[in-house]
């Protein structure tokens, strides 16, 4: 149906389809917080579903109509649905008001100042930390966010403030039908090409997505990437590099995290501090930080919200941290996004040696850049890699984690499945780590490996 039948007042019960994915709940908690009765479907019982339900969302986990509401005035889906659900597919062929999540949120933000953050990888943390500022600050915003907000435990706020903080989705062209006054694109390394079948349509939709910048708009864009604006102001940032509009100088670690001065366009700002690991979050801060500038929020708030910031969960998030042990936790799931946290460890952790458990997710990508992860994950001193989790997809043949194995160095990789990772875990992991010097333990992957981290930090503090 077309978005000008939705008339959000109106609405009094509306149905989600996947509502458990991290954008889904987002919207769903919109609503719910707006007074509608909200109830919904997902897969899987997850953290973030019995959430829901605590927050007072019927939720429940079979396809199945006999379960499902039929006074529904909205159902709202996600594309990552299979065509085949039978609940989608009823409220389709009884006419019912079906809408995808894209044109949901579409139709909450039409008549708000937006902040769009697009990017195959980035864009998650920078939007939680492009919301925070905001709201730290007392600016005030309502957020739609691709992760849990470690400080405030959520992935969604709302404020009277008109303005929206949106973390712009490239999957299925969603961020195509958001229209923001403010706009940024940390990086375009192609993916999903099971949607975008080439590396050059990737790119023309993040050049179309520049375009939906509304007349007297911004464009963010990070130096090097390879998207043209079709926008006429843009500003370039950059970790360090001076030729960009905004840059960082006087880097330095501390404690686990970084110090560092920022120059926006010839104005510093100095004595900015980050209580989180990886240069690739020092560049995040950077971008979040000037627009919190180019909104007139004083410096010295905006330095206090930096200070104060405690991450996304699941984006190099500490989950043990001592002298003798450090647990990371990472949703890393592209081969960039895997060498910027590889990265970052190295970094900061550069005489301990890292461990990495990773499990590729989706076969798709996995097969279109197995040649990426493997030269990526030779990066790390071992590595685990558990097999591969398909989320919406179906096997594909000769396509198995054992072959991105197969194209590393010898001798370091094991493939293991779940089981075999928590008896390696307790049999030859913590019996033969370096105390004295300490090691790094890294856990990544948007699968369902974040069920292991649990049992992972217990077998390690035993």
């Amino acid at each position: 149906m077309q978005n000008s039948t939705i008339h959000i007042s109106q609405l009094k019960h509306i149905y989600f389809i996947g509502i458990g994915g991290i954008g889904m709940s987002a919207v769903a908690r919109y609503f719910h917080h707006q007074g509608v009765k909200i109830s919904g479907y997902d897969r899987v019982e997850t953290e973030l579903t019995l959430q829901l339900v605590s927050e007072g969302i019927d939720i429940h986990y079979v396809d199945d109509m006999a379960l499902a509401p039929k006074d529904v005035d909205l159902v709202i889906y996600t594309p990552a649905i299979p065509k085949n659900h039978s609940e989608l597919n009823f409220y389709i062929d009884h006419q019912y008001n079906v809408i995808k999540r894209s044109d949901a949120l579409s139709v909450i933000t039409e008549s708000s100042f937006n902040i769009c953050v697009a990017g195959t990888h980035g864009k998650t943390t920078t939007t939680t930390m492009l919301a925070h500022l905001l709201r730290d600050s007392g600016y005030g915003c309502n957020a739609f966010l691709g992760g849990i907000s470690a400080n405030y435990n959520t992935n969604f706020w709302s404020n009277k403030k008109n303005v929206c903080v949106i973390e712009a989705d490239e999957y299925d062209r969603t961020f195509l039908k958001l229209s923001p006054d403010i706009a940024v694109v940390t990086s375009a390394d192609p993916d999903h090409l099971d949607i975008y079948e080439t590396a050059e349509n990737f790119i023309e939709a993040f050049e179309l997505f520049t375009g939906k910048v509304k007349t007297g708009g911004i464009l963010y864009k990070k130096l090097g990437v390879n998207v043209q604006p079709k926008t006429s102001r843009v500003l370039y940032y950059s970790l360090e590099d001076k030729r960009a509009d905004i840059y960082a100088t006087r880097i330095q670690l501390n404690d686990g995290g970084y110090s560092f001065d920022l120059n926006i366009n010839g104005y510093l700002m100095q004595n900015i501090h980050l209580n989180m690991g990886g240069l690739h979050n020092v560049e995040n801060m950077i971008v979040a930080i000037s627009i919190a500038k180019h909104l007139e929020i004083d410096d010295e708030k905006i330095k206090s919200a930096v200070a104060n910031f405690r991450g996304v969960k699941r984006r190099f998030e500490y989950i043990i941290k001592r002298n003798d042990m450090v647990l990371i936790d990472d949703y890393a799931h592209h081969p960039e996004e895997l060498k910027s946290l590889i990265n970052g460890v190295k970094s900061l952790f550069f005489e301990k040696k890292t461990t990495v458990i990773f499990q590729p997710h989706l076969y798709s990508r996995s097969k279109d850049f197995m040649n990426e992860f493997a030269a990526v994950l030779d990066m790390a001193d071992q590595v685990i890699l558990l097999p591969i989790y398909p989320a919406r997809e179906l096997p594909m043949p000769g396509v198995e984690s054992h072959i991105i194995a197969n194209k590393m160095k010898a001798g370091k990789v094991k493939v293991l499945t779940k089981e075999a990772l928590m008896e390696w875990m307790h049999n030859d992991y913590v019996k033969n780590y370096n105390q004295e010097k300490g090691e790094i333990l890294v856990i990544a992957g948007a699968g369902d490996i974040n069920n292991l981290i649990e049992p992972i930090k217990q077998v390690l503090i035993k």
